[in-house]
């Protein structure tokens, strides 16, 4: 079984910076790669960023440019990822989620968390 857990989200004025954290750890196998997803209040949950392990990234076209998924990391079984968020709009606001997919198949997520941006 693999645990997720998301941290860093919080409150912060448009144009600020925030930096989202993600490990998934657990599993006797290592993860094939990681995403981030967000929802919004009302609205359906969105890609946000993928990063496959050892390999490329992608963004969405609204995050392209001022989001950076880093690379993933991998010390004794914990697997983490960064979500690197600049130039924030108020339209980023939402929970923010992690997946992680692990090589030998099996998807997991995160609880969340909550990424508010005032204008």
């Amino acid at each position: 079984q693999v645990q997720v857990v998301e941290s860093g989200g919080g409150l912060v004025q448009a144009g600020g910076s925030l930096r989202l954290s993600c490990a998934a750890s657990g599993g006797f196998d290592s993860i094939a790669n990681m995403h981030w997803y967000r929802q919004a209040p009302g609205k359906e949950r969105e890609w946000v960023a993928s990063i496959i392990n050892g390999g490329p990234t992608n963004y969405a076209d609204s995050v392209k440019g001022r989001f950076t998924i880093s690379s993933i990391t991998r010390v004794n079984a914990r697997n983490t990822v960064v979500l690197q968020m600049n130039s924030l709009k108020p339209e980023d606001t939402g929970v923010y989620f992690c997946m992680a997919v692990r090589r030998l198949g099996g998807t997991y997520w995160g609880q969340g968390t909550q990424v508010s941006v005032s204008s």
